[in-house]
């Protein structure tokens, strides 16, 4: 009877996946039994082929693509053990007996079901399992462990997998602040049932009850995106199946327009994933670099010429202090003297914290950009308002301010730079989704010739020659897929 509730039950996982799908998962649970020697005669029967713990881990030479060292390789040795806690706690008998040391089959494929197909109720008791192998009381600091296990583990893997889409482990910053910034950002959503959130030491000693974690994990999707990008591309399961990989098609978004130019980025692996979930959907595949300072130098008149017109884009920038923070703009930056952008605007910090900062409906002084003119200011500037920018940067380059007593108004942030008023070290401006059809022409035109006003208003006032500067032609990209 036992053995028929179990096949049900395994049937019934098993209807979730394509008929390849299940090939697929077969092929890979075939490969690492085989390697695990636990095929052998027993009673005179042929026992199970299982998996073991070893076996997950183990380096094998025969064919190294598609054996134990694959995972060896593409997934880190803490992530290995947590997935083996989650695959042994899949209880296939109903006997509270304990865990087996061996992974079966219908665990195997259980683990699969509920961690790719299932909802948070089915992830719910695995994840408990990967947080803390025992039964007791799961804290705060264990879930933090385990965040940070799983987003080093998924850049780890789409380092190994060669899927980070442009951006490497070379040009852009060092992952560790960002991986503890970013886990930090998801376990600040963690609620214990009475609605409070406890933060910093009392976080971490806090004890949270599996409905609380079950909660946090519903609530949190980035959870099960990079299970299933740990699973898919570490395991090497169901990764090439058409329609498997919409969850990770835009986690990272492509990089266009820093490769072979020595930059490090201002954003590490885990922000730009992070900043690039609070894009419109529309904007997610693909960033291009419009701006550096370290390429384009440190001139106004050059961020002005390299960023109007190109359709939506983030700034971010670092000041001497170390904090890095800015902004996502909806709309082409114009060059004019009123507020422009939408709703979907926001400011954001990476460094020392992860966060975005979206609108409160206060007032709509999303985005600002003027230059050359007398009677309003001049610079880039994002929320707040005049002498009062949640970020500001000023056209004489490399002051800045970031008012925010005690939040900005557009956008509740708080103060994002380390001193209300900076000095620029770096600043970068990257396009997100693809540039309107009209920037390639009018790059090569003036911010004079796309606003008259300005140009008229420079000629009355004498001022026409200094701002010549702008008409530099903007060198554009080559493509670099």
């Amino acid at each position: 009877k036992m053995g028929n509730a179990e096949s049900n039950a395994y049937r019934n996982h098993l209807s979730r996946f394509l008929p390849e799908e299940q090939s697929d998962i077969d092929g890979v649970f075939d490969t690492l039994s085989g390697s695990s020697g636990s095929a052998g005669a027993k009673n005179g029967k042929a026992t199970k082929k299982t998996v073991t713990l070893a076996a997950l881990q183990a380096r094998q030479s025969i064919n190294p693509d598609i054996s134990g060292a694959y995972v060896r390789e593409s997934l880190p040795e803490q992530m290995t053990v947590r997935l083996y806690n989650g695959m042994r706690s899949i209880d296939l008998t109903g006997k509270s007996s304990g865990p087996s040391e061996q992974i079966a089959k219908e665990q195997f494929l259980i683990f699969m079901s509920n961690l790719l197909k299932g909802n948070a109720d089915e992830k719910i008791t695995i994840i408990m399992r990967m947080i803390s192998k025992t039964e007791e009381p799961v804290k705060g600091k264990h879930i933090q462990e385990f965040t940070e296990v799983l987003i080093m583990s998924v850049i780890h893997v789409l380092s190994y997998r060669k899927e980070l889409k442009g951006w490497n482990l070379e040009n852009t910053r060092d992952s560790a602040s960002g991986v503890k910034a970013l886990a930090s950002q998801l376990l600040s959503e963690l609620k214990l049932a009475d609605g409070t959130k406890p933060v910093g030491p009392q976080l971490m000693e806090t004890n949270f009850e599996q409905s609380v974690i079950e909660d946090w994990v519903y609530r949190v999707p980035q959870i099960s995106v990079f299970l299933s990008v740990v699973i898919r591309q570490g395991l090497h399961v169901l990764h090439s199946l058409p329609d498997q990989t919409k969850d990770i098609v835009n986690l990272v978004p492509g990089c266009k327009g820093i490769k072979g130019r020595g930059l490090v980025s201002l954003f590490d692996i885990p922000s730009i994933i992070y900043i690039n979930s609070h894009l419109p959907a529309e904007l997610q595949h693909k960033w291009q670099l419009l701006f550096s300072s370290k390429l384009h130098g440190e001139s106004f008149s050059q961020l002005c010429g390299h960023i109007v017109n190109k359709g939506p884009c983030i700034v971010i920038l670092k000041d001497l202090d170390g904090y890095i923070f800015g902004g996502f703009a909806s709309h082409s930056w114009e060059v004019k003297p009123q507020f422009q952008g939408d709703n979907r605007c926001f400011l954001f910090s990476v460094f020392p914290s992860l966060a975005v900062y979206t609108y409160t409906e206060y007032n709509d002084h999303y985005m600002y950009l003027n230059h050359g003119q007398q009677t309003m200011p001049n610079g880039l500037g994002m929320g707040g308002q005049h002498g009062y920018f949640g970020l500001w940067i000023d056209s004489d380059y490399g002051k800045g301010h970031s008012k925010a007593k005690p939040r900005c108004t557009t956008y509740n942030s708080p103060q994002l730079s380390a001193t209300e008023d900076f000095t620029l070290d770096a600043m970068e401006v990257w396009a997100v989704g693809d540039l309107p059809e009209n920037a390639g022409t009018k790059g090569k035109k003036s911010i004079l010739d796309v606003d008259p006003e300005a140009q008229a208003l420079l000629e009355m006032t004498g001022k026409s020659r200094q701002s010549e500067g702008l008409r530099e032609p903007v060198e554009e990209d080559e493509d670099d897929d």
